[in-house]
Parts: structure tokens; sequence; C-alpha cells
């Protein structure tokens, strides 16, 4: 297993991998429309700061990627990057991300109504830097995750960044516990995520967070 710099001419495929990577996960796909899911959680890391995106190679296959930001105050924001893509691949206009965003309102407006906490990103400077990760099923227990999470702290440290975050699902236990195994520990409630549903229930949202 090979952990290396993203590079130029890994884009194609590299965005195969992100159709593939999230197979059988709670997040496999949100809407059903890969290409705008990849213009929100993948493409904006290869434009903005491809020096954090990491790769996984098996003989020459990518099989995992890691993308990373080190300052997410100085990053779009998720709320940006799908308005963006909403409007790039017109959504409103397609089926099934239609139907998403529709019951995302809804749960949005339940959420309002109760004063619960909503899903979201966290801003604190004691974890600026965020990632996400995705391995590729046939990868999956290959020691593929542990390299890219070992370079990225590698990365982390060099950088004198103090901490990270990031966001799963508390439905996805087994990310959670790689997470945890991984140094991460639980932080604040776990709000639900509007318009998300894994095996026709809702899902909650858990950050995490790991000192450097």
């Amino acid at each position: 297993m090979r952990i290396r710099p993203f590079e130029g001419t890994d884009r194609d495929a590299l965005r195969e991998l992100f159709v593939r990577a999230g197979a059988g996960s709670p997040t496999e796909s949100l809407w059903g429309h890969p290409e705008s899911e990849a213009a929100i959680y993948l493409e904006p890391y290869m434009d903005h700061e491809p020096e954090s995106l990491l790769l996984a190679e098996d003989d020459g296959t990518l099989v995992g990627y890691l993308t990373g930001c080190l300052d997410s105050a100085a990053f779009p924001s998720e709320d940006r990057r799908i308005a963006d893509a909403i409007r790039r691949h017109r959504l409103v206009l397609r089926r099934r991300p239609a139907a998403f965003f529709a019951r995302s309102a809804f749960d949005a407006a339940t959420v309002a109504l109760r004063r619960a906490p909503s899903a979201g990103e966290i801003s604190d400077p004691r974890w600026p830097a965020h990632l996400h990760i995705n391995v590729a099923p046939e990868a999956r227990g290959t020691g593929a995750a542990d390299g890219l999470m070992d370079r990225w702290f590698e990365r982390l440290r060099a950088q004198g960044i103090p901490g990270c975050h990031l966001q799963t699902l508390v439905e996805n236990p087994r990310a959670v516990r790689f997470f945890e195994r991984m140094g991460f520990t639980p932080y604040g409630p776990a709000p639900l995520v509007p318009g998300l549903r894994y095996a026709g229930a809702r899902v909650h949202q858990r950050t995490m967070i790991r000192d450097c």
C-alpha cells in the first residue's frame, strides 16, 4: 500500500473512486447525483488545497483518499459549495435532488421549531483543520485508511496546526470506532442531518476532534 500526494493527472481516477468508495455507508449518495456531490466534497479540495489531498494506491490503482484543509475558516464553506452546486447542476429541476432538498427544508423547519441543535460546520481555533476520508470497499482492513490518517497527522504537525476536526454520522459506528482508534473524541451534540436518510431512518451528525 502506497500513500502519496495528489497529482493533477489523478483527477479522473479520483472522481471515479469518489463514486464507489462510499458503497454501503450511510453517505454513499446524498441525493443520487454523484457529479454535483463531487462538486461539493471533492473538487474544491483538488482546486483550493491540492497539497492536503492524499491518495492510497495499491499496485497502481487508487483505493482511498483523504481530502484535507489546514484552515477551515479560509476554505469555501459547505453551505456555499452546496449553493454553487445547486445552481450549476440545476438540482431543483432533478427529481431525486429536488426531493432531498424539500425533505431537508422540512427537517430544518422541524428542528427550528423544537429549538434543537442544528447540523453544520464548526469554527474553533483549537481544531482549525478538517478532513474527509474514503476508502474503497475492497481496501478496507488493508491499512489504507490508517496510512492516510498517519500521513495527514504528519502534515499537520509539520505545519504547526494545533488540532483538527471531522464530521461523520452516529449511524455509522464503524467509522466512529475507526476515528476513535485514530485519537479523535466526540464533540458537542449529535443533531439531525436535514434531508439525509439511511435504511429509511433519519441520521445524526457526529463531530469529532483531535489535538495534534
